[in-house]
């Protein structure tokens, strides 16, 4: 049975009769029961267990390329071809760095995903400060222009690199916030118009459809990772946008897991797929790294699973923050000279920071 909750953040009303803020209103979309963990209560992963993975890149994975290049400054730039496309997309879509994209549609809503401009939320910017490790080779400036035509903004999960309170408070009320469940308590209380949606729920912006569809992952918010009070209780998600008969998915950060096909079978082949190809690397935990994250040929087979028509990755560059890659390129290095030894359907397309399908 489809059911709607709506509810006020309880927070934000204390907050605004202590010091006169706006609450938030919270509308949440919930068609079926998430997966929870029987036990705990928390929020599981619709395929969890042990993986097994169709293809592991163990020699000359990062073997140079002449397609990517980088400068004394240390700021690297792919400089490969870059193809046109005409009839495969409607999109528009603009990659400002790590996972934060502007999208736009054929019938001209305008999304913004995962941004988070400049650094982490305390405490986690101090703490990266301290040690001098995990800054940003480039920063992402939040552009008033892009704000004021963005109709609502999509955030994947609640972990520090896709989800920053500042950045709220810098984007404002004026476009809608979709989140997925139990994310709207995380918001400052600005009087935000926020939407919780759970996994296969959806809700039309203008002329889109925007539905919430599993992602393989998991949820923290503490500056200790992964104490257990904290994991879980938050629900993380994947995006899909439907509009004119055209589909862009927007992939989270995710591991490799059956549910690309789940997704594949119920919504059809996506024309524009926006995938993680990074932050999959640990020499303290590689197993359960890339539990939770794609390596490039992972994300290869999961655009095959999903039958992407385009194939934009993310995730490396200039404006990432390492978070356990090797190096800003390496991913893109990896996963375009897997690209040439596993071959795919989809086009490639390869943006450096700032560009453009």
């Amino acid at each position: 049975m489809f059911r709607i909750l709506v509810s006020v953040n309880t927070l934000a009303l204390l907050t605004l009769v202590l010091a006169g803020c706006s609450a938030n209103s919270v509308t949440t979309i919930e068609e079926k029961p998430q997966p929870t963990n029987e036990e705990t209560g928390r929020f599981k992963n619709l395929d969890a267990g042990k993986k097994s993975y169709p293809l592991t890149c163990k020699q000359d994975c990062y073997k140079p390329r002449r397609d990517i290049q980088c400068g004394s400054d240390g700021l690297c730039q792919y400089t490969g071809n870059k193809k046109a496309l005409p009839g495969l997309t409607d999109f528009s879509v603009k990659w400002l760095g790590h996972a934060a994209f502007v999208i736009k549609t054929p019938t001209g809503e305008t999304f913004l995903t995962d941004p988070v401009f400049n650094d982490f939320d305390w405490p986690i910017n101090w703490l990266f400060s301290l040690d001098g490790g995990e800054q940003r080779e480039v920063d992402v400036e939040p552009d008033p222009e892009l704000i004021d035509v963005t109709n609502a903004v999509l955030y994947s999960h609640l972990h520090y690199d896709h989800f920053n309170k500042s950045d709220i408070e810098t984007i404002g009320v004026e476009p809608e916030y979709l989140v997925p469940l139990n994310v709207a308590a995380h918001f400052p209380s600005i009087g935000a118009n926020i939407t919780e949606l759970g996994w296969f729920s959806s809700k039309k912006i203008g002329d889109s459809l925007v539905t919430a569809v599993p992602a393989h992952h998991f949820s923290s918010r503490t500056f200790v990772p992964f104490i257990y009070e904290d994991n879980n209780k938050d629900s993380w998600n994947a995006w899909l946008i439907e509009n004119k008969g055209k589909t862009l998915f927007f992939a989270g950060d995710t591991g490799y897991s059956e549910h690309f096909k789940v997704i594949n079978k119920r919504y059809g082949d996506i024309d524009v797929c926006l995938l993680p190809i990074a932050s999959y690397y640990s020499e303290e935990s590689p197993e359960w790294y890339r539990y939770v994250h794609l390596t490039p040929e992972d994300a290869l087979a999961a655009a095959a699973d999903l039958n992407c028509k385009v194939f934009i990755p993310w995730g490396y560059g200039n404006a990432s923050w390492g978070m356990g890659d090797l190096s800003s390129h390496s991913a893109l290095t990896r996963f375009l000279n897997m690209v040439e030894r596993m071959g795919t359907s989809a086009e490639i397309v390869i943006l450096n920071e700032g560009e453009s399908l």
